[in-house]
């Protein structure tokens, strides 16, 4: 059995948060004595909570607001977060991790997994390929969704924000990635998509008119948001599947396990059915 390390999810708020229950299921099944704790830090205390962490700590999850921070402290990023300029997964100098080809030897390396819990939550519904995709927000995820959406084999991307300014990194994003780009406002005019991906916060509520006429254009609907469910602009997508973001969330966490176990994204774990089986269940609470 490994020795026993510290983990955690860091995020401000953070009391919704389910990676402990996904992660603490993860290791209990690996057989590791592991604790993974769920740590309120505000987005300006970020770089002193981190600088004071001591060798027991062998990794962190991050969320919102501080995704951008952890891409900034990272001394090394995998190609998904150097893309996305967000990190949502820590690893931290441990003797016992392995590290990423080509990453110093010090500080903490960064990954972004959320675009491959996307690509693997949409997989499970079959979606593994489209032409046309809509993200919906202008954040962090918004960019993890536009590079899933070139994954996906996108030819066109359009982006939906309320100040489309604050779209324009997305945009240089997708051209980069060799897609079409649009940006566009909530009241715009929407043309048909394959596939929708709202990206913006949990409770959002999008006035009627708006939300109708997304859904009218908008294929099928992943919504990252998973609480409350359905969502608000779920709750008007008519002719097409409203998938909730859980999936995704199982399948970016089943990432951050390979990461924190082995040092990499890539590598699948010895007994990973068991693994992923086991986090469903704690996810779902079968």
């Amino acid at each position: 059995m490994s020795e026993a390390a510290r983990l955690a999810v860091w995020g401000d708020p953070i009391a919704h948060s389910r990676s402990p229950q996904l992660h603490s299921a993860a290791y209990a099944t690996l057989g590791l004595d592991w604790t993974f704790e769920r740590v309120r830090v505000a987005e300006d205390a970020f770089d002193g909570v981190l600088a004071g962490l001591d060798g027991s700590w062998r990794g962190l999850a991050v969320t919102m607001p501080l995704k951008e921070r952890a891409w900034r402290a990272s001394t090394w990023r995998d190609r998904r977060a150097e893309l996305t300029g967000a990190v949502n997964t820590l690893l931290l100098p441990h003797p016992d991790v392995p590290r990423p080809e080509g990453a110093p030897a010090g500080g903490p390396v960064g990954f972004n997994t959320d675009v491959g819990g996307i690509v693997a939550a949409l997989a499970d519904e079959g979606i593994t390929r489209v032409q046309r995709v809509r993200v919906i927000g202008a954040g962090a995820t918004s960019a993890s969704a536009v590079v899933a959406a070139a994954e996906l084999g996108a030819q066109e991307v359009g982006i939906v924000a309320r100040r489309p300014e604050r779209a324009a990194p997305l945009a240089e994003l997708g051209a980069r990635l060799g897609m079409d780009v649009v940006v566009e406002g909530f009241d715009g005019a929407h043309t048909g998509v394959d596939l929708t991906v709202c990206a913006l916060p949990g409770g959002t509520s999008l006035p009627e008119d708006h939300a109708d006429a997304l859904a009218a254009a908008g294929g099928a609907l992943f919504d990252v948001a998973y609480h409350p469910w359905p969502s608000h602009l779920a709750s008007r997508w008519r002719d097409a599947p409203a998938i909730p973001g859980l999936g995704m969330l199982l399948h970016q966490a089943v990432l951050q396990v390979r990461i924190f176990t082995t040092g990499t994204a890539d590598a699948p774990l010895a007994d990973e059915d068991a693994v992923r089986a086991s986090m469903r269940s704690a996810l779902v609470g079968d």
